[in-house]
C-alpha cells in the first residue's frame, strides 16, 4: 500500500462528522474527541500556506476547537511545516503507520488461545467501556460521539475475558475497500503483559483473513516501544510516520 492510499483509508476508518474539503485540505471536527477526527489533513499542498492557515484557524474557531494539523513526514510536508515553525505550532504524538499483508507469515506467532476471543460486528457496551477507559478523553457525551465515528465504518469488534470472565482487552478492525485497520487496541490496566492484547491482534487478522483481507495497517505511538514489539512480532512493518503540530493558545487582549 502507498502512503497515498494510507492516508485515505485511515481518513474512512475514522471519519469526523462534521468536515469540509477544500480540494487540498480536509478540515475535521468532532467536538474534541481524537485528535484525529479534530485535525486538519493536508492532502495535498496548498497554494498558499499561510492564507490556508489563517483559513484553517478560523474554521476550528467557529467550532471552539484548538487548530492542530496532522503532519505526514514526506517532502509534501515541508513548506506547511515551515508557516507552522515560523508560528511556533507545538509537535506532538508521533505515530507510526505499520503496514502487514494478508494471509499467514512464515513464522508468526499464533495464540492457541484465540479462540476465545469474542467476535462481533458491533460494539457491545462492555467493549467501548474497556476501551475508553484506557483511551477515552471526557465523559459520556463524549463517548456517544466516539461511539458515532465507530458507527460510521464496517467493522469487526475484538473482546477477550480474564479468568473471572472480566474483559481484558479489546481491539477493532476497521474494513475499507478490502483493506483492514488495526484500531483501538486496548488492554485493562490490571491485565496487562498477559498475552491478552496478542489474543485481540490475532483474533482480528484471522477474522480479517476470513473476510479476504488484503493488507492490514495500524497507527502506533513511536514512544510505544512495547506495542511495536507486539506488531513486529505480527508481521507489521514501518511504512510512514505522521505527527500532530498544534496552535500555541494565544494570549487574549486585556482592557475594556
Amino acid at each position: 500500500m502507498s502512503l497515498a492510499l494510507i492516508e485515505e483509508l485511515m481518513d474512512r476508518a475514522w471519519p469526523a462528522p462534521d468536515r469540509e474539503d477544500t480540494g487540498a485540505w480536509v478540515m475535521r471536527a468532532a467536538g474534541g474527541v481524537t485528535q484525529r477526527a479534530n485535525s486538519v489533513w493536508p492532502k495535498e499542498q496548498a497554494d498558499d500556506h499561510e492564507s490556508a492557515v489563517r483559513a484553517a484557524r478560523q474554521w476550528y474557531r467557529s467550532r471552539r476547537l484548538p487548530l492542530i494539523f496532522q503532519v505526514f513526514d514526506d517532502e509534501r510536508s515541508t513548506g506547511l511545516n515551515a508557516v507552522l515553525d515560523a508560528q511556533q505550532f507545538t509537535r506532538q504524538s508521533e505515530t507510526l503507520i505499520m503496514v502487514r499483508p494478508g494471509g499467514t507469515l512464515p513464522g508468526a506467532r499464533r495464540d492457541d488461545r484465540a479462540n476465545d476471543v469474542e467476535i462481533s460486528e458491533e460494539p457491545s457496551e462492555e467493549w467501548l467501556r474497556l476501551w475508553w477507559s484506557v483511551d477515552g478523553r471526557g465523559g459520556d457525551a463524549e463517548l456517544d460521539i466516539a461511539r458515532k465515528i465507530l458507527a460510521s465504518c464496517p467493522s469487526i469488534y475484538a473482546l477477550v475475558r480474564d479468568d473471572d470472565g472480566a474483559p481484558a482487552a479489546v481491539g477493532r478492525l476497521a474494513l475499507v475497500d478490502g483493506k483492514g485497520g488495526i484500531y483501538c487496541m486496548a488492554t485493562g490496566s490490571g491485565h496487562r503483559r498477559q498475552g491478552f492484547g496478542r489474543q485481540v491482534l490475532d483474533a482480528l487478522l484471522e477474522a480479517g483473513g476470513h473476510r479476504g483481507v488484503a493488507e492490514f495497517w495500524l497507527l502506533v505511538m513511536a514512544s510505544n516501544t512495547g506495542a511495536q514489539a507486539l506488531y513486529e512480532g505480527a508481521g507489521f512493518a514501518e511504512q510512514g510516520r505522521y505527527l500532530y503540530r498544534q496552535a500555541r493558545p494565544q494570549r487574549a487582549l486585556s482592557g475594556c
